[in-house]
């Protein structure tokens, strides 16, 4: 199984596999996969990026997701339309999800619109099952609640990294190469993820929504835990 998280660089991915957890670093999210397979097939992948984009209005994955979260809802940020992310810049993207969404865009979705739109030409030529997740969502099913620290924070790294553990998710404290190039929550919220994929790998996982929503361009939408 994979867990995926955008870092700054590129991709951090950490791998599960008898409770042995591998961690993996590309620029691109094709180049990730292929190293994470490196070892074997993989079961599942599950990335914390959107998955499948709308054509006109909100996505109802991210909708549903924001009320599961409760006071944490403002870590998940609304999908822009895909013309949006399509746009030549931040001001026409904002007037274009405007015009078929009612709605501007936050800067931080469009920052990730090169990962998004990687995701999204990757992910539609790939035999493997790939899953969105959001991290944020994945602690919270694991605390049996929304966590009350950022993962930002001391406090919050550390709720993050005991749940993962007794999950049976152990982090080395050396990750090689990989542990060089991602932030300390990135790595914490990649694991999240490929603890969901295992879920998806199980048969144990949800959806938001559920049944997932069908697109205009036929993908499948839908948020995992």
């Amino acid at each position: 199984m994979l867990g995926v998280d955008a870092c700054r660089p590129g991709w951090i991915g950490i791998t599960l596999e008898d409770g042995v957890t591998g961690a993996h670093f590309a620029p691109g999210i094709a180049a990730l996969v292929e190293s994470a397979t490196a070892g074997g097939p993989l079961a599942a992948v599950a990335i914390d990026i959107p998955i499948g984009l709308a054509d006109t209005g909100r996505r109802r994955a991210d909708e549903l997701a924001r009320h599961a979260l409760g006071r944490r809802w403002p870590s998940i940020f609304i999908t822009p339309c895909r013309a949006a992310l399509l746009a030549a810049d931040y001001g026409a993207a904002v007037a274009e999800n405007r015009r078929l969404a009612g709605e501007g865009i936050s800067r931080q979705a469009f920052a990730l619109r090169a990962k998004i739109l990687d995701v999204d030409g990757w992910a539609r030529g790939t035999p493997l099952r790939v899953v969105e997740a959001h991290p944020e969502l994945s602690f919270a099913c694991l605390a049996g609640a929304p966590l009350r620290s950022r993962k930002s924070t001391w406090a919050g790294a550390a709720e993050r990294r005991a749940l993962l553990a007794r999950a049976g998710i152990v982090l080395a404290d050396d990750l090689g190469p990989p542990g060089e190039q991602a932030g300390v929550d990135d790595v914490l919220d990649a694991a999240a993820v490929a603890w969901t994929a295992q879920r998806v790998a199980g048969g144990s996982a949800q959806r938001r929504p559920d049944p997932p929503d069908i697109l205009g361009d036929g993908s499948s939408c839908a948020i995992w835990t």
